[in-house]
């Protein structure tokens, strides 16, 4: 496994990537690297989609890295996620096993094969604190004031991710872009995605299944444990709209049509940012969601081996 190319299994949300990532791991003696933002933190599971199910073949538990791995309220950026896949990769190689990584953090995913030099950037919790009273229209007119380095494109998708372009802008005002001596890494990419109206119903009907599994008892936890409303809403999609929910602002009806819209919005963002990789000249082997599990693990395995 030692010279195998980095497996990386992307897609938009709803996908069923981790179950992909899963039987293939059990098939060629894997372990997956979650690439997910907010799958992270401990305690957010129904909203980040924790599945942990899926990672279950054959009454096997596969191997997964960068989940639950910091307490919610940490400060976590793309930086830190360089440093903790390349930690998570090399352990992964030094025991001789295949590395998959899997996710929908498109900034994630390139952040590390491309290796970034902008995330290394710190963070100002102080000056955090101030953006978080902004609106998203005055977020994007800021960091479009901005002058970024050829081949870099701030993430707009996203108050958090707004809020770091404004940090790397700032910064590279009066500092130049670190080097990043990593090595450059091998790997082969493929995409699950189907057709929009097809992935919208899944959605839908996962949103449902979530709210009855618990998912506003999961917010309201968080709240009752300390965590900040206005943090909460940081995190985006699940955690804005029930924390909005729990404070009165919105009814439960409210609630999912609000939110069932997000998350349309926010997988067609995902897509967006994958065609972008494409036209950057990133090569994605994309396969039709919709194919049995049993043929979309085996071309996925096929195309390695061969």
């Amino acid at each position: 496994m030692m010279d195998s190319p980095l497996i990386v299994i992307l897609g938009a949300t709803a996908m069923g990537k981790t179950r992909v990532a899963a039987h293939v791991a059990y098939l060629i003696g894997g372990e997956i690297i979650s690439a997910d933002s907010r799958q992270i933190y401990r305690g957010m599971d129904i909203g980040t989609g924790k599945d942990y199910h899926d990672y279950l073949v054959d009454n096997q538990k596969i191997p997964c890295h960068l989940i639950d791995i910091h307490e919610p309220g940490d400060t976590y950026n793309v930086y830190r996620f360089q440093k903790d896949f390349r930690a998570a990769y090399e352990d992964i190689m030094e025991r001789e096993k295949q590395a998959i990584l899997c996710g929908g953090t498109g900034l994630y995913i390139q952040a590390v094969l491309e290796n970034f030099t902008l995330t290394s950037i710190p963070s100002d919790e102080t000056h955090r604190k101030t953006l978080l009273k902004k609106s998203k229209e005055e977020l994007v007119k800021q960091v479009e004031g901005y002058h970024f380095p050829d081949g870099f494109q701030p993430d707009i998708s996203s108050i958090k991710r707004l809020i770091r372009g404004i940090e790397i802008g700032e910064y590279l005002k009066s500092n130049p872009p670190r080097e990043n001596n990593e090595a450059n890494l091998n790997y082969i990419i493929f995409g699950i995605s189907t057709e929009s109206e097809t992935r919208r119903l899944w959605i839908t009907e996962r949103l449902k299944n979530r709210i009855e599994i618990g998912l506003i008892d999961e917010v309201r936890q968080l709240l009752e444990g300390g965590i900040e409303p206005d943090l909460l809403r940081f995190y985006g999609l699940e955690y804005r709209y029930v924390t909005d929910h729990l404070e009165g602002v919105l009814s439960e009806k409210e609630l999912f049509e609000k939110l069932k819209v997000a998350i349309h919005q926010f997988a067609k963002r995902q897509m967006t940012w994958f065609r972008k990789m494409e036209r950057e000249g990133y090569t994605i082997n994309w396969l039709d969601s919709e194919l049995s599990l049993e043929n979309k693990v085996r071309e996925i395995v096929d195309k390695c081996s061969g």
